[in-house]
Order: structure tokens, then sequence, then C-alpha cells
């Protein structure tokens, strides 16, 4: 077995068994494209036992972030159908190990991505829209890791909770955003804080979907990044996401 091979094994054992690691790359590093390597193997053990791939998670489509963590480009996961928890139900925490929920917007495609698309087109290939909450949990202890290390786990990706969709793309621009712990108001922001306006997360995502030689078949997700920075939440907290006219998405921790 390759180190990378073992180190994916390691992440995704991690995951399976809700069990924090410690960092790879402090001791062994590798470059990016390894880390989407690593993260390729990793998810490929997910499919092997049954997951199914539904579409893909950006991260870092905020400047704000993009500065914090010294990158000048995003980065993304795969989601899998194991992933999504019912909006509005309860959410099983022996699942995760330290999650944070972030509000996003999550897009549903009604057509094959097959190339690089234009802000223009990317709209065309909407199916729908929805209000989202985004369940990230790192795989390393203390949620501490470098770029590599992040993207190598899949970028946190570890749950998604789909408020009702809609077809108004078009309100998009400047909506609202509040994140709430037991009613309590903990973060706001606006969905301009995604890359200017969510839709350019579908442009950056075909881009990056293109890179790395991947279809994404119509009637998958994507969740566009987050609009504010993400919450810890434990259990018996009711997580709600607002999002101005799309729209609420809400879950119980237990």
């Amino acid at each position: 077995m390759s180190h990378h091979a073992a180190i994916a094994g390691a992440l995704d054992a991690a995951a399976r068994d809700a069990a924090a690691i410690g960092q790879f790359s402090a001791a062994s590093p590798f470059t990016i494209d390894e880390a989407y390597g690593i993260q390729a193997m990793s998810i490929e053990h997910r499919c092997q036992r049954g997951e199914r791939r539904v579409g893909i998670k950006l991260g870092f489509t905020s400047r704000a972030k993009m500065v914090q963590m010294g990158v000048d480009s995003l980065i993304w996961g795969w989601l899998t159908d194991a992933m999504i928890e019912e909006d509005g139900g309860r959410v099983d925490l022996e699942r995760y190990i330290h999650p944070r929920a972030e509000p996003e917007v999550c897009f549903l495609t009604r057509r094959d991505i097959t190339g690089p698309l234009t802000l223009l087109e990317s709209v065309d290939y909407l199916e729908a829209v929805a209000p989202a909450i985004e369940i990230i949990d790192s795989r390393y202890r203390d949620f501490r890791f470098t770029l590599e290390d992040v993207v190598a786990d899949n970028c946190s990706s570890a749950g998604l909770v789909v408020g009702p969709w809609s077809r108004n793309v078009d309100v998009l621009a400047n909506l609202g955003v509040v994140l709430r712990i037991d009613g309590r108001t903990r973060q706001t922001g606006s969905t301009a804080a995604i890359l200017g306006h969510p839709l350019r997360s579908l442009v950056q995502a075909s881009h990056v979907l293109t890179r790395a030689g991947a279809v994404l078949p119509a009637g998958s997700l994507i969740m566009a990044g987050a609009a504010t920075a993400a919450e810890a939440f434990v259990r018996g907290n009711h997580v709600s996401a607002t999002i101005g006219a799309l729209g609420r998405a809400s879950f119980l921790a237990a």
C-alpha cells in the first residue's frame, strides 16, 4: 500500500468511526494535487461500501476566508448520499467528532456539467435552489489542519441539511443570512459573501470539475460555500439557517 493510500484509509476510518486523528502533512508533506488524490481514494472507500456521490461542496468561497488561510483559490470535496440529513429532523451526533454548522445556498442541477461554464450560462444548468446547512467535521484533533490536510479530508465535509427547493434564482444576489442556535442569533451575513454572488460558485464548480476530469450529472447538489463563519453545536441544540426569501433549513442535534 502506498503512503497516500494509507492516509486515505486512515481518514476514511476516522470518518466512519467518528474518531479524531493527528495531521499528516507536518510529518509527511504532500502537495495540493496529491491531497486531492488522497481525497479521491478516501471517497472511493465510501463508494465501495455502497455510498453514492450526489454532488460537491465548495470551500473558501469568501475573500476573507481566502486571506485568512493564505490561499488564492477555493477548495472542494464530494458529497455522498450518506451525508444527507433530514430537514427539520434529528441529527445523530454519534456520527460526528466535533461538528460545526455553516449556513449555505444549495443548488440542484438540471443538466450534466461537462465543462467550464460562464456566469451567463450557469442559470441554464440549474433546476432549483434551497437554503441549507453544511455540517463540517474535521477528522483531525482539535479541528486543526493545514490546507493540504483539509483537502485530503474531503474539505471537512460531513453532513448537509437542505431546506425547501425554489426555482427563484433571481433573488440570490444579496440575501440576508442568519444562523441561529436554540433561537439565538449566532451569525449574520449576506449571500454576497459567497464570491460576490452565489451563482459564481456554480461557475467555479464547473472549473474545478473540469480540472479534475470529472462530470457532474444532472440532479446533483452543489453546496455553494459558507455565507458566515461556522458555529459549533452540541446535543440538544436546535440549529437553523434562514436565507432571506429562500426560507429556512433546520435540525435538532440528538
